[in-house]
Protein backbone atom coordinates (compact mmCIF):
# COMPACT_ATOMS: atom_id res chain seq x y z
CA UNK A 1 0.00 0.00 0.00
CA UNK A 2 1.06 3.55 -0.70
CA UNK A 3 1.93 5.17 2.62
CA UNK A 4 2.11 8.81 3.56
CA UNK A 5 4.95 10.28 5.53
CA UNK A 6 4.69 10.89 9.23
CA UNK A 7 5.18 14.64 9.09
CA UNK A 8 2.31 16.40 10.79
CA UNK A 9 0.41 19.46 9.72
CA UNK A 10 -1.91 21.58 11.81
CA UNK A 11 -5.23 22.61 10.30
CA UNK A 12 -6.38 26.05 11.43
CA UNK A 13 -9.78 27.54 10.62
CA UNK A 14 -11.29 30.73 11.99
CA UNK A 15 -8.34 31.06 14.34
CA UNK A 16 -8.89 27.68 16.02
CA UNK A 17 -6.73 24.60 15.77
CA UNK A 18 -8.93 21.76 14.51
CA UNK A 19 -6.52 18.83 14.45
CA UNK A 20 -2.94 17.73 14.11
CA UNK A 21 -2.84 15.19 11.30
CA UNK A 22 -0.57 13.24 9.00
CA UNK A 23 0.28 15.22 5.88
CA UNK A 24 -2.79 15.07 3.65
CA UNK A 25 -0.93 14.03 0.52
CA UNK A 26 2.50 13.85 -0.99
CA UNK A 27 0.96 15.68 -3.93
CA UNK A 28 -0.05 18.90 -2.27
CA UNK A 29 1.27 21.14 0.48
CA UNK A 30 -0.92 24.18 -0.15
CA UNK A 31 -4.24 23.07 1.25
CA UNK A 32 -7.06 20.95 -0.16
CA UNK A 33 -6.55 19.64 -3.68
CA UNK A 34 -9.03 20.49 -6.43
CA UNK A 35 -10.18 17.63 -8.64
CA UNK A 36 -11.85 18.51 -11.93
CA UNK A 37 -14.89 16.24 -11.64
CA UNK A 38 -15.20 14.58 -15.05
CA UNK A 39 -13.19 17.59 -16.20
CA UNK A 40 -14.67 21.07 -16.03
CA UNK A 41 -18.05 19.47 -16.59
CA UNK A 42 -20.01 22.62 -15.74
CA UNK A 43 -18.60 24.23 -18.90
CA UNK A 44 -18.03 21.41 -21.42
CA UNK A 45 -19.67 18.00 -21.93
CA UNK A 46 -18.22 15.71 -19.27
CA UNK A 47 -15.43 13.22 -19.88
CA UNK A 48 -14.09 14.91 -22.99
CA UNK A 49 -10.55 16.08 -23.60
CA UNK A 50 -11.97 19.61 -23.84
CA UNK A 51 -13.46 19.30 -20.34
CA UNK A 52 -10.24 17.91 -18.89
CA UNK A 53 -8.11 20.58 -20.53
CA UNK A 54 -10.33 23.38 -19.31
CA UNK A 55 -10.22 21.99 -15.77
CA UNK A 56 -6.42 22.03 -15.80
CA UNK A 57 -6.32 25.57 -17.19
CA UNK A 58 -8.73 26.67 -14.46
CA UNK A 59 -6.29 25.46 -11.83
CA UNK A 60 -7.40 21.93 -11.02
CA UNK A 61 -4.70 19.74 -9.51
CA UNK A 62 -6.24 16.56 -10.93
CA UNK A 63 -8.70 15.52 -13.62
CA UNK A 64 -11.05 12.62 -13.02
CA UNK A 65 -11.78 10.09 -15.76
CA UNK A 66 -14.40 7.43 -14.99
CA UNK A 67 -13.30 4.25 -16.72
CA UNK A 68 -15.32 1.66 -18.62
CA UNK A 69 -14.28 -0.91 -21.22
CA UNK A 70 -14.90 -1.28 -24.91
CA UNK A 71 -15.67 -4.63 -26.57
CA UNK A 72 -11.99 -4.95 -27.50
CA UNK A 73 -10.77 -4.23 -23.98
CA UNK A 74 -9.77 -0.57 -24.23
CA UNK A 75 -10.36 1.77 -21.30
CA UNK A 76 -12.39 4.84 -22.20
CA UNK A 77 -13.74 7.74 -20.15
CA UNK A 78 -17.52 7.71 -19.65
CA UNK A 79 -19.58 8.27 -16.53
CA UNK A 80 -21.44 5.04 -17.25
CA UNK A 81 -21.06 2.18 -19.68
CA UNK A 82 -24.53 3.18 -20.96
CA UNK A 83 -23.83 5.97 -23.43
CA UNK A 84 -27.24 6.94 -24.76
CA UNK A 85 -27.32 9.97 -22.50
CA UNK A 86 -23.78 11.20 -23.14
CA UNK A 87 -23.22 10.58 -26.86
CA UNK A 88 -25.11 10.85 -30.15
CA UNK A 89 -25.32 7.05 -30.53
CA UNK A 90 -29.14 7.15 -30.71
CA UNK A 91 -28.89 9.08 -33.99
CA UNK A 92 -26.65 6.49 -35.65
CA UNK A 93 -28.88 4.12 -37.61
CA UNK A 94 -26.06 1.63 -38.04
CA UNK A 95 -26.09 1.06 -34.29
CA UNK A 96 -29.86 0.94 -33.75
CA UNK A 97 -29.84 -2.83 -33.24
CA UNK A 98 -27.36 -2.53 -30.38
CA UNK A 99 -29.86 -0.93 -28.05
CA UNK A 100 -30.41 -3.41 -25.23
CA UNK A 101 -31.66 -3.81 -21.69
CA UNK A 102 -29.05 -5.11 -19.28
CA UNK A 103 -28.88 -5.56 -15.53
CA UNK A 104 -26.08 -3.35 -14.20
CA UNK A 105 -25.38 -3.64 -10.47
CA UNK A 106 -28.79 -5.20 -9.95
CA UNK A 107 -30.74 -2.54 -11.87
CA UNK A 108 -32.23 -2.92 -15.38
CA UNK A 109 -30.77 -0.31 -17.73
CA UNK A 110 -31.84 0.25 -21.33
CA UNK A 111 -29.58 1.87 -23.90
CA UNK A 112 -26.30 1.43 -25.68
CA UNK A 113 -23.27 0.07 -23.83
CA UNK A 114 -19.56 0.62 -24.38
CA UNK A 115 -18.81 -3.09 -24.08
CA UNK A 116 -20.83 -3.70 -27.26
CA UNK A 117 -18.65 -1.34 -29.33
CA UNK A 118 -15.07 -1.58 -30.45
CA UNK A 119 -12.91 1.45 -29.83
CA UNK A 120 -12.98 2.25 -33.54
CA UNK A 121 -16.77 2.25 -33.47
CA UNK A 122 -16.90 4.43 -30.35
CA UNK A 123 -14.63 6.92 -32.07
CA UNK A 124 -17.36 7.53 -34.66
CA UNK A 125 -19.61 8.90 -31.90
CA UNK A 126 -19.55 12.38 -30.42
CA UNK A 127 -20.21 13.50 -26.86
CA UNK A 128 -23.19 15.55 -25.74
CA UNK A 129 -24.25 17.31 -22.55
CA UNK A 130 -25.75 14.89 -20.01
CA UNK A 131 -27.98 17.41 -18.16
CA UNK A 132 -28.99 19.99 -20.79
CA UNK A 133 -31.88 21.39 -18.73
CA UNK A 134 -29.43 22.50 -16.03
CA UNK A 135 -26.52 23.33 -18.34
CA UNK A 136 -28.04 24.49 -21.63
CA UNK A 137 -24.93 26.44 -22.61
CA UNK A 138 -22.97 23.20 -22.72
CA UNK A 139 -25.19 21.99 -25.54
CA UNK A 140 -23.32 24.44 -27.78
CA UNK A 141 -20.52 21.86 -27.74
CA UNK A 142 -22.67 18.82 -28.51
CA UNK A 143 -21.24 16.81 -31.37
CA UNK A 144 -17.75 18.32 -31.25
CA UNK A 145 -15.73 15.92 -29.09
CA UNK A 146 -14.83 12.23 -29.21
CA UNK A 147 -14.99 9.67 -26.42
CA UNK A 148 -11.40 9.69 -25.12
CA UNK A 149 -9.29 6.74 -24.08
CA UNK A 150 -7.43 6.69 -20.78
CA UNK A 151 -4.20 6.92 -22.75
CA UNK A 152 -5.41 10.08 -24.46
CA UNK A 153 -6.27 11.61 -21.09
CA UNK A 154 -2.78 10.81 -19.81
CA UNK A 155 -1.18 12.23 -22.96
CA UNK A 156 -3.21 15.41 -22.45
CA UNK A 157 -2.13 15.80 -18.82
CA UNK A 158 1.51 15.32 -19.79
CA UNK A 159 1.25 18.02 -22.44
CA UNK A 160 -0.56 20.42 -20.14
CA UNK A 161 1.91 19.78 -17.32
CA UNK A 162 4.71 20.96 -19.60
CA UNK A 163 2.72 23.91 -20.90
CA UNK A 164 1.40 25.09 -17.52
CA UNK A 165 4.65 24.39 -15.65
CA UNK A 166 2.88 22.36 -12.97
CA UNK A 167 1.99 18.71 -12.83
CA UNK A 168 -1.59 17.80 -13.65
CA UNK A 169 -2.62 14.55 -11.99
CA UNK A 170 -5.18 11.91 -12.90
CA UNK A 171 -7.77 10.44 -10.55
CA UNK A 172 -9.37 7.50 -12.39
CA UNK A 173 -12.42 5.64 -11.11
CA UNK A 174 -13.21 2.05 -12.06
CA UNK A 175 -16.93 1.93 -12.88
CA UNK A 176 -19.02 -1.19 -12.22
CA UNK A 177 -16.00 -3.44 -11.65
CA UNK A 178 -18.03 -6.51 -10.62
CA UNK A 179 -20.12 -6.23 -13.78
CA UNK A 180 -17.15 -5.84 -16.09
CA UNK A 181 -15.38 -8.74 -14.46
CA UNK A 182 -18.49 -10.87 -14.95
CA UNK A 183 -18.40 -10.33 -18.72
CA UNK A 184 -14.68 -11.01 -19.08
CA UNK A 185 -13.59 -7.38 -19.37
CA UNK A 186 -12.03 -6.74 -15.97
CA UNK A 187 -10.91 -3.12 -15.69
CA UNK A 188 -8.17 -3.44 -13.10
CA UNK A 189 -5.43 -5.30 -15.06
CA UNK A 190 -5.84 -2.87 -17.94
CA UNK A 191 -5.62 0.14 -15.61
CA UNK A 192 -2.46 -1.18 -13.97
CA UNK A 193 -0.98 -1.87 -17.41
CA UNK A 194 -1.68 1.66 -18.66
CA UNK A 195 -0.19 3.20 -15.52
CA UNK A 196 2.88 0.97 -15.80
CA UNK A 197 3.43 1.83 -19.48
CA UNK A 198 3.27 5.54 -18.67
CA UNK A 199 5.59 5.40 -15.68
CA UNK A 200 2.76 6.37 -13.35
CA UNK A 201 2.68 3.31 -11.11
CA UNK A 202 5.31 4.61 -8.74
CA UNK A 203 5.48 6.20 -5.35
CA UNK A 204 5.00 9.96 -5.67
CA UNK A 205 3.22 9.82 -9.02
CA UNK A 206 0.34 12.29 -9.15
CA UNK A 207 -2.31 9.59 -9.32
CA UNK A 208 -5.17 8.39 -7.14
CA UNK A 209 -7.32 5.37 -8.03
CA UNK A 210 -10.89 5.19 -6.69
CA UNK A 211 -13.87 2.86 -6.63
CA UNK A 212 -17.25 2.45 -4.94
CA UNK A 213 -16.53 -1.27 -4.60
CA UNK A 214 -14.12 -2.92 -2.18
CA UNK A 215 -12.73 -6.19 -3.55
CA UNK A 216 -11.23 -4.55 -6.61
CA UNK A 217 -9.52 -1.88 -4.49
CA UNK A 218 -8.00 -4.60 -2.33
CA UNK A 219 -6.66 -6.30 -5.45
CA UNK A 220 -5.44 -3.03 -6.94
CA UNK A 221 -3.65 -2.22 -3.70
CA UNK A 222 -1.47 -5.28 -4.27
CA UNK A 223 -0.35 -3.99 -7.67
CA UNK A 224 -0.29 -0.23 -7.27
CA UNK A 225 2.27 2.04 -5.67
CA UNK A 226 -0.08 5.02 -5.84
CA UNK A 227 -2.82 5.71 -3.28
CA UNK A 228 -6.25 4.13 -3.58
CA UNK A 229 -9.45 5.77 -2.37
CA UNK A 230 -12.64 4.10 -1.17
CA UNK A 231 -15.70 5.96 -2.40
CA UNK A 232 -18.59 6.32 0.04
CA UNK A 233 -22.12 6.90 -1.21
CA UNK A 234 -25.00 8.50 0.68
CA UNK A 235 -26.92 5.23 0.97
CA UNK A 236 -26.79 1.61 -0.07
CA UNK A 237 -23.75 -0.62 -0.16
CA UNK A 238 -20.81 -1.51 -2.43
CA UNK A 239 -22.21 -3.72 -5.18
CA UNK A 240 -19.62 -6.43 -4.61
CA UNK A 241 -20.94 -6.66 -1.03
CA UNK A 242 -24.49 -6.98 -2.34
CA UNK A 243 -23.51 -9.60 -4.93
CA UNK A 244 -21.56 -11.60 -2.37
CA UNK A 245 -24.20 -11.52 0.36
CA UNK A 246 -22.21 -9.23 2.64
CA UNK A 247 -24.76 -7.25 4.67
CA UNK A 248 -22.49 -4.29 5.41
CA UNK A 249 -23.48 -0.92 4.01
CA UNK A 250 -21.73 2.39 3.38
CA UNK A 251 -23.08 3.51 6.75
CA UNK A 252 -21.20 0.63 8.38
CA UNK A 253 -18.06 1.64 6.53
CA UNK A 254 -18.01 5.17 7.97
CA UNK A 255 -18.08 4.07 11.60
CA UNK A 256 -14.72 4.22 13.41
CA UNK A 257 -14.44 0.43 13.06
CA UNK A 258 -15.35 0.59 9.38
CA UNK A 259 -12.80 3.33 8.70
CA UNK A 260 -10.15 1.29 10.48
CA UNK A 261 -10.93 -1.59 8.11
CA UNK A 262 -10.72 0.71 5.07
CA UNK A 263 -7.29 1.86 6.25
CA UNK A 264 -5.97 -1.70 5.82
CA UNK A 265 -6.27 -1.46 2.03
CA UNK A 266 -6.84 2.21 1.12
CA UNK A 267 -5.26 5.58 1.78
CA UNK A 268 -8.38 7.68 1.81
CA UNK A 269 -12.11 7.97 1.33
CA UNK A 270 -14.05 9.90 -1.26
CA UNK A 271 -17.23 10.77 0.58
CA UNK A 272 -20.42 12.32 -0.67
CA UNK A 273 -20.98 15.70 0.96
CA UNK A 274 -24.09 14.46 2.75
CA UNK A 275 -21.94 12.11 4.81
CA UNK A 276 -20.00 15.12 6.08
CA UNK A 277 -22.83 17.62 6.56
CA UNK A 278 -26.25 15.97 6.16
CA UNK A 279 -29.32 17.72 4.78
CA UNK A 280 -32.87 17.52 6.08
CA UNK A 281 -35.87 16.61 3.94
CA UNK A 282 -36.16 20.22 2.72
CA UNK A 283 -32.52 20.33 1.66
CA UNK A 284 -31.22 22.46 4.51
CA UNK A 285 -27.93 21.61 6.18
CA UNK A 286 -27.84 19.94 9.57
CA UNK A 287 -25.01 19.60 12.05
CA UNK A 288 -21.73 18.22 10.65
CA UNK A 289 -20.89 14.61 11.41
CA UNK A 290 -17.54 13.51 12.81
CA UNK A 291 -16.62 11.65 9.61
CA UNK A 292 -13.68 13.86 8.63
CA UNK A 293 -12.17 13.74 12.12
CA UNK A 294 -12.82 9.99 12.43
CA UNK A 295 -11.21 9.31 9.05
CA UNK A 296 -8.17 11.39 9.95
CA UNK A 297 -7.82 9.46 13.19
CA UNK A 298 -7.69 6.32 11.04
CA UNK A 299 -4.96 8.01 8.96
CA UNK A 300 -7.21 8.34 5.93
CA UNK A 301 -7.41 11.43 3.75
CA UNK A 302 -10.89 12.75 2.88
CA UNK A 303 -11.95 14.04 -0.53
CA UNK A 304 -15.59 15.17 -0.79
CA UNK A 305 -17.94 15.13 -3.79
CA UNK A 306 -19.49 16.80 -5.68
CA UNK A 307 -19.30 20.59 -5.52
CA UNK A 308 -21.41 22.38 -8.13
CA UNK A 309 -22.56 25.98 -8.47
CA UNK A 310 -26.15 25.52 -9.62
CA UNK A 311 -29.05 25.94 -7.19
CA UNK A 312 -30.34 22.45 -7.98
CA UNK A 313 -27.20 20.94 -6.43
CA UNK A 314 -26.59 23.37 -3.57
CA UNK A 315 -28.01 23.03 -0.06
CA UNK A 316 -31.19 25.05 0.34
CA UNK A 317 -29.25 27.35 2.68
CA UNK A 318 -27.18 28.67 -0.25
CA UNK A 319 -29.65 28.78 -3.14
CA UNK A 320 -30.11 32.16 -4.79
CA UNK A 321 -33.56 31.61 -6.30
CA UNK A 322 -36.04 28.99 -7.43
CA UNK A 323 -34.26 28.69 -10.79
CA UNK A 324 -32.50 25.30 -10.65
CA UNK A 325 -29.95 26.28 -13.31
CA UNK A 326 -28.97 29.63 -11.75
CA UNK A 327 -25.83 29.87 -9.66
CA UNK A 328 -26.27 30.04 -5.92
CA UNK A 329 -23.89 31.06 -3.15
CA UNK A 330 -21.32 28.36 -3.82
CA UNK A 331 -18.47 30.14 -2.03
CA UNK A 332 -20.39 29.91 1.24
CA UNK A 333 -20.74 26.17 0.79
CA UNK A 334 -17.03 25.76 0.09
CA UNK A 335 -16.15 27.85 3.13
CA UNK A 336 -18.30 25.71 5.38
CA UNK A 337 -16.92 22.43 4.04
CA UNK A 338 -13.31 23.58 4.08
CA UNK A 339 -13.77 24.32 7.77
CA UNK A 340 -14.44 20.62 8.31
CA UNK A 341 -10.81 19.88 7.41
CA UNK A 342 -11.20 18.34 3.94
CA UNK A 343 -8.09 17.24 2.05
CA UNK A 344 -9.67 17.72 -1.36
CA UNK A 345 -12.84 18.45 -3.32
CA UNK A 346 -14.34 17.14 -6.52
CA UNK A 347 -15.72 20.13 -8.43
CA UNK A 348 -17.67 20.56 -11.66
CA UNK A 349 -16.57 24.23 -11.57
CA UNK A 350 -12.85 23.95 -10.83
CA UNK A 351 -12.33 27.70 -11.12
CA UNK A 352 -14.81 28.30 -8.31
CA UNK A 353 -13.13 25.68 -6.14
CA UNK A 354 -9.70 27.21 -6.74
CA UNK A 355 -10.98 30.69 -5.90
CA UNK A 356 -12.66 29.41 -2.74
CA UNK A 357 -9.47 27.63 -1.73
CA UNK A 358 -7.33 30.74 -2.25
CA UNK A 359 -9.67 32.98 -0.26
CA UNK A 360 -10.47 30.59 2.58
Amino acid sequence: MYRRGLAAVVLVFAGAVVASLPSASAHDDKGPIVIGHRGASAYRPEHTLAAYELAARMGADFVEPDLVSTKDGKLVARHENEIGGTTDVSTKTQFADRKKTKVIDGTPVTGWFTEDFTLAELKTLRAKERIPAIRPRNTLYDGRFEVPTLQEVIDLTKRLSRELHREIGIYPETKHPTYFQSIGLALEPKLVDVLNRNGLNRRGAKVYVQSFEVANLKELNKSLRVPVVQLINASGAPYDFVAGGDKRTYSDMVTPAGLKEIATYADGIGATKDRIIPRDAAGFLQQPTTLVQDAHKARLIVHAWTFRNENSFLPADFRSSADPAAYGRAFEEYDLFFKQGLDGVFADNPDTAVEAKVKR
